[in-house]
């Protein structure tokens, strides 16, 4: 698209190309903050927002709360500005605003958009002509368009309208779905290819030329609807999947197969599969959430989506599987779940991250305690566990060396720190979630 020398669109795009850009993230958390960083590393001056005094603090004296994230990587982006705040009066200084909240669901597993409308009335009175704006927070099609653009322009005193055509004047808005995957040290964050859906076409370009400064690869569609529905699919795929393989599971210890040679042996195909590994549930911001996000949508046009819907239902039943399996264990030893004292290991949703969202372990945990056992667990990343949406644990660190005095371990989450022989060799029974003691032999291990 060409503009207009010396057009409000031009001047934005030329501060994005220049670093002069003023770059505003609300939400330091596991997307937002290491999103800051990447703008900070080439060399814009960012601004944090967040609710969270402790984290503002914590930030503008150099430190991190996140285990992957260095506090030496904060005080390098202080060099470029990087600052944080809960003064959202601020945001009027921005040139772009990024939205990267949480949307979990609710207790009956429906769309909990309420960081997003609280932050969206937040920065709206605070907007200003040629901004852009920009939702992150993984959602159904349509909310950028139904929820972000009317709160912004009914919640703005100067009467600004979202810019739908090049003639149009006010801010810009678009859709662009996060992809982080913490603990992946595979791939770097700016190699990720960044998809971008504007409500307009000059929304679009400034956005491909915000993002453009950081990810190697801008990807525009047609639409913030279209860029919504890319990052749903992105994680249902990844959820139905996963469920295929935690069915199958089940079928394969009943057959007396090991569904991890099975799965091994196939993806030496090199075409046509792609290895998905069963675990105890699902865990994260994404995987656990996504489906229930499009089932809600979906029954809005009439349409239900039975496949989706299933592979939710399996995955959701797995912490009950391994109940199961926990206390066929303890029987084999002639002792039930009531009473007996079970050691958890790992309350991370995935190993080698401080990362509680949705995780299967809490789960565990709490059905544990329903069925009367004293539950205790070790995880080298939570000193202490409390309380949060979904559950209220109020527990401390076990230290490792107290192995022995539990009837049972579960390793839920496969940290690489543990020593699973030496685990194995303590214990008095291991049930194994995540095939973390393969090539282990012993007749203590009960896997599933």
């Amino acid at each position: 698209m060409t503009t207009a020398t010396g057009s409000p669109l031009a001047g934005l795009k030329g501060k994005m190309e220049t670093r002069e850009a003023r770059i505003g993230i609300v939400g330091m958390g596991y997307v937002g903050l290491p999103l800051a960083l990447l703008f900070s590393g080439e060399r814009f001056r960012v601004t944090g927002f967040d609710i969270e005094p402790g984290k503002v603090d914590t930030l503008n004296s150099g430190g991190s709360y996140i285990v992957r994230i260095l506090p030496e990587s904060i005080r390098e982006a202080h060099k470029s500005g990087f600052r944080a705040t809960s003064d959202y009066s601020k945001i009027a200084q921005m040139d772009a605003v990024i939205i990267c909240v949480p949307t979990p669901l609710d207790e009956y597993h429906e769309p909990d958009l309420s960081y997003v409308t609280g932050t969206v009335n937040s920065i709206a009175p605070h907007i200003h002509e040629g901004q852009l704006i920009v939702l992150e927070s993984t959602t159904y099609p349509g909310t950028t368009e139904e929820i972000v653009v009317p709160i912004l322009e009914a919640g703005n005193p100067l009467g600004l309208k979202v810019a739908r055509s090049e003639s149009d004047a006010g801010v810009y808005v678009a859709f662009s779905p996060e992809r982080e995957d913490p603990g992946n040290d595979t791939v770097a964050r700016h190699d990720i290819p960044k998809v971008i859906g504007g409500c307009s076409p000059d929304a679009s370009e400034l956005a491909a030329a915000m993002y453009g400064s950081i990810f190697r690869r801008v990807v525009p569609v047609s639409s913030p609807s279209a860029a919504e529905m890319t990052k749903l699919l992105e994680n249902i795929y990844r959820c139905v999947n996963i469920a295929l393989v935690n069915e199958l599971k089940q079928l394969c210890l009943r057959m007396g197969i090991d569904i991890h040679e099975v799965i091994d042996a196939a993806r030496t195909k090199p075409f046509g599969f792609q290895a998905f590994y069963p675990g105890p549930g699902l865990g994260g911001h994404c995987i656990p959430i996504d489906p229930f996000y499009l089932s809600w949508k979906a029954k809005k046009y009439d349409f239900r989506t039975r496949f989706i819907e299933l592979a939710g239902e399996v995955n959701t039943a797995m912490p009950y599987f391994v109940l199961d399996r926990i206390a066929a264990g303890l029987n084999e030893h002639s002792k039930s779940i009531k009473g007996s004292k079970i050691l958890v290991l790992g309350l991370a949703y995935k190993r080698d991250i401080d990362d509680l969202r949705e995780s299967p372990s809490l789960t565990v945990i709490e059905l544990l305690r329903e069925k009367g056992a004293n539950v205790a667990y070790n995880d080298p990343f939570f000193p202490t566990v409390g309380r949060g949406r979904h559950y209220d644990l109020n527990m401390s660190n076990t230290p490792l060396d107290r192995l022995g005095e539990f009837d049972a371990v579960v390793i839920v989450t496969d940290h690489t720190s543990y020593d699973y022989k030496a685990i194995v060799d303590r214990a008095r029974l291991v049930i194994d979630t995540r095939n973390a003691t393969k090539g282990i032999e012993s007749p203590k291990i009960v896997r599933c």
